[in-house]
């Protein structure tokens, strides 16, 4: 029988599509959407630095973008939202930590596909990165079904959460661990830059109307499944015949009209 050769990249883009919307939507409800395009711009140095080491790459874009997370967290002062600087210190923690992973490419001496890498390259999936996708998944549900209440709090008011005792630095490590992960299993499917707007523009549609937060993390990722789907099958058509990755980003675009003639329409209904 021969190979359905787009059967695997269908299902990693399925499973991402779900997947990104899920850590997006933590992120948005707390505000810190932000630190989702920060860590999936740390994640270079340490791809880099695995690679020249013969690691598994997607560990050490893991710590990177992590520690890139934390040292953000670090300056900005995370418990002190609204403070003027807090941006400015992001982007130059995300400038600084993308420019140190180009320039580790040439001073390691290895070979990195960076265009793959922003972008992605759905046709070249491999196995190993349906696993790491699916484990980022199993990942994600876990911390929500352990943590889901504690989430709820944090994002309705992290200041009374605190006070209530919650754990609240090591819940958004948690988060930024599993965000981490979803950028690197992301990586093959949208690239580390395009998957952003998987993470935000399905939370965006999803979040107004809904009556919970679980409710909103469903429909973020129902949408980010047929937005990921939908563009990958667009883009292997004949007739196209253009990159998924880019596809499924401006599909992500065209979510934006409509997420805010819902957020109108509600509010006039009110």
């Amino acid at each position: 029988m021969e190979r359905v050769w787009w059967l695997l990249p269908m299902l990693l883009a399925l499973v991402v599509g779900g997947l990104a919307p899920l850590a997006g939507t933590l992120l948005l409800v707390q505000r810190r959407l932000f630190l989702a395009n920060l860590v999936s711009h740390a994640v270079l140095p340490g791809l880099a630095i695995a690679l020249a080491l013969r690691l598994d790459p997607g560990v050490g874009g893991v710590v990177s973008g992590v520690a890139g997370a934390l040292l953000a967290e670090r300056f900005s002062g995370a418990e002190r939202p609204g403070q003027g600087g807090d941006e400015a210190v992001l982007n130059t923690v995300l400038a600084g930590f993308l420019g140190l992973g180009v320039l580790l490419i040439p001073l390691l001496h290895i070979r990195v596909d960076l265009e793959a890498v922003l972008f992605g390259d759905l046709l070249a999936a491999t196995p190993l990165d349906l696993v790491r996708s699916l484990l980022a998944l199993l990942a994600m549900l876990l911390l929500l079904g352990l943590r889901y209440r504690h989430y709820v709090y944090v994002g309705v008011d992290p200041l009374g959460a605190a006070s209530a005792g919650l754990p609240v630095r090591r819940l958004r490590l948690l988060l930024t661990l599993v965000t981490a992960f979803t950028v690197v299993s992301a990586m093959t499917a949208v690239g580390v830059v395009l998957v952003i707007g998987l993470m935000g523009a399905p939370a965006l549609l999803a979040l107004p109307g809904a009556l919970s937060l679980r409710q909103a993390l469903a429909r973020a990722a129902l949408i980010g499944t047929l937005i990921s789907g939908s563009g990958f099958l667009l883009a292997i058509q004949p007739m196209v015949n253009l990159p998924p990755g880019p596809m499924i980003g401006v599909l992500c675009l065209v979510l934006l009209p409509l997420a805010s003639q819902r957020r109108r329409r509600l509010a006039a209904g009110r």
